[in-house]
């Protein structure tokens, strides 16, 4: 396999792609709303995967109406998960080692805000290995906003065009593609449709099948 371009810098996306937190923060957000007396679908769930937390708290407000007491549900939701860690996704090791070995420089983009990243980050032991990491705290606008990546991109040296986006989301893959980025699409939770064939340039099964793209593209 083959990139269209070359990658000259690869950007992770977190929850999803480089942790399996999904179904985690799922149990979790099910849990909170029954807790509160309010019932939430798979479809509403999916409905918030990849997006932050502005803009999850606006749909759960289309859901379950204005008087929705987003407080609580986050702190039911925080309380569910406590101190448990998401594991890392099958192959993120053996991807970063293969980055490592060719100096290409590598980071993440995250809707998710600092405290989840450094928990994970600290638990596998991989706080030191990224050169860039973009929070929502350091965007104005997250994603499916091209900011996240803009800024990514930026802080690795290397124009968006030759980022190499890991996304597990759709609103993942709209940010990445809406910046220049070549999307690689890793579905989780969520399965590739028309539109994310349309804005990636490959859809892959695990993170261990991006190492069959580095070799060729950097020849």
């Amino acid at each position: 396999m083959s990139l269209p371009r070359r990658s000259l810098a690869v950007v992770f996306d977190l929850d999803g792609t480089l942790i399996d937190s999904e179904a985690l923060v799922r149990e979790a957000q099910v849990a909170a709303c029954a807790k509160l007396g309010y019932a939430m679908s798979d479809a509403q769930f999916l409905s918030l995967v990849g997006l932050h937390r502005e803009a999850n708290d606006i749909q759960l407000r289309r859901f379950f109406g204005d008087d929705f007491p987003l407080e609580d549900f986050i702190a039911a939701t925080r309380a569910n998960i406590g101190d448990r860690v998401a594991p890392l996704k099958p192959g993120a090791i053996e991807l970063m080692d293969a980055l490592d070995e060719i100096n290409l420089p590598y980071g993440v983009a995250t809707s998710s805000r600092p405290p989840w990243v450094e928990r994970h980050f600290t638990a596998h032991g991989i706080s030191g290995r990224f050169r860039a990491v973009v929070t929502r705290l350091d965007c104005i606008d997250g994603k499916p906003h091209p900011e996240p990546y803009l800024k990514a991109a930026a802080l690795l040296g290397a124009s968006p065009q030759h980022v190499l986006a890991l996304e597990d989301s759709h609103p993942g893959v709209t940010s990445a593609h809406a910046a220049g980025c070549m999307a690689v699409m890793i579905p989780d939770l969520l399965p590739a449709d028309d539109a994310m064939r349309a804005r990636t340039v490959r859809i892959v099964a695990s993170l261990s099948e991006v190492i069959d793209l580095l070799p060729r593209q950097l020849a």
